[in-house]
């Protein structure tokens, strides 16, 4: 059955043929971005087949904990950063690592809250 042209079109939910297999159960481990290098450049949202992160502006409280190059490079890029938005989807397929320019994600085991990382 063929959808209707103005269906929205949900990307894949699984790991692209040329992105590393996902081998960690869902919710194992969690992207933790690093706030004081990341440009919102964008390729790790692109990259993540589970759709955890997506590029947003840094909250008030994220600016205030950069350090001063932090700040003038998320000033330079208004703000824009990549965030969190679904942590307990991440498989660590590491596609989002391997992407990054700025070398900002590692992947960390556990739960964002439980390691007491904000995003």
């Amino acid at each position: 059955m063929n959808e209707p042209a103005n269906w929205p079109k949900h990307p894949p939910t699984r790991t692209p043929a040329h992105a590393p297999a996902c081998r960690q159960p869902a919710g194992a481990f969690f992207p933790l971005i690093d706030r004081n290098r990341c440009e919102g450049a964008g390729p790790c949202v692109a990259a993540c087949p589970t759709q955890v992160l997506q590029i947003g502006v840094l909250t008030p409280p994220q600016r205030r904990g950069l350090s001063l190059k932090g700040r003038i490079k998320a000033f330079a890029h208004r703000h824009r950063q990549a965030q969190l938005v679904a942590p307990g989807r991440c498989e660590a397929c590491g596609a989002c690592v391997q992407v990054c320019p700025e070398q900002a994600i590692t992947l960390r085991r556990g739960a964002p809250a439980a390691s007491g990382v904000r995003s």
